[in-house]
């Protein structure tokens, strides 16, 4: 294994090859302690970086959907060596002391910039070559996943002016990048409202609104209706109830769109932060 301080100066990634369909993963993030707290949900992302890297083939690299990165228009991070973000206040300084040097992959950025297409405009996408790195939903959950940061990463910013339909449909063109070589990585979570958080409370305690909302969502991925997951707004008062702000919800859809609905999905840490936070996070393939 490469040491962590010698990961920026493995070989750049210059283009990806054909491989096997690897998964494609949405992970419930939650609190940023999580990256750091020996729990439940720290835990299970070792074990699951740990089955995919005895998979074969190992990912070329993990393209990764955070809630944390909204943009005007979309965007892919086109630095060699992506700075840890972390955009968050009032924690410990051992959280802000975490580091997750996994090196960049410019000129796969600016290849895929180019082929993928904004939904709306039919544009290529922007690349980030200096302004933004790894925030705290990828690498909260990737360093735990892939702790020797050798995997090449590449985040993908949401433009959260458009509506739901068109990140889903962005996902939809991810799909094939599964059979590149590429891990497809979507960090939030499926409730999200810090406004209504009750500290202290057990993993199975939440409000009966959170329950209604991440239930009739577990029963859309398990049933395949993906497409269905983009219209979670008509759900009304709930929908609003579960995520004030959307932007934590919105990574579900790039998963989902890149995703088949014949594929079987695999549910973990299905449930609850503070009453108010889903973290049930899927596996599919």
């Amino acid at each position: 294994m490469t040491p962590l301080s010698d990961a920026a100066v493995l070989p750049a990634l210059q283009s990806l090859k054909p491989s096997p369909r690897l998964p494609v993963l949405f992970v419930g993030h939650g609190s940023p302690m999580n990256a750091i707290e020996d729990n439940a949900y720290r835990r299970s992302w070792q074990a699951l970086g740990a089955e995919i890297a005895a998979r074969a083939p190992q990912p070329q690299m993990i393209l990764c959907i955070s809630a944390h990165w909204l943009t005007r228009g979309w965007q892919l991070t086109g630095m060699a060596r992506p700075k840890t973000i972390h955009d968050f206040g009032g924690f410990p300084q051992a959280l802000f002391d975490q580091q997750y040097p996994a090196p960049g992959a410019p000129a796969v950025a600016r290849t895929l910039a180019a082929q993928l297409k904004a939904p709306s405009t039919g544009k290529a996408l922007g690349v980030d070559e200096g302004e933004w790195g790894l925030d705290h939903g990828t690498w909260s959950v990737l360093k735990p996943m892939f702790p020797a940061a050798e995997i090449p990463v590449l985040q993908l910013s949401m433009d959260y002016s458009r509506a739901p339909a068109e990140h889903y449909a962005l996902g939809l063109q991810l799909k094939a990048l599964r059979e590149r070589g590429v891990l497809i990585v979507g960090s939030g979570n499926i409730v999200h409202n810090l406004r209504a958080t009750r500290r202290g409370t057990a993993a199975h305690e939440a409000y009966d609104w959170a329950v209604e909302f991440d239930t009739v969502v577990q029963e859309q991925i398990k049933k395949g209706d993906l497409g269905a997951l983009q219209d979670f707004q008509k759900l009304g008062a709930v929908a609003l109830q579960a995520h004030p702000t959307h932007e934590h919800y919105l990574p579900l859809l790039y998963a989902a769109g890149a995703a088949d609905a014949g594929e079987m999905p695999r549910f973990f840490n299905a449930n609850y932060q503070a009453a108010s936070i889903s973290m049930r996070s899927v596996v599919w393939g």
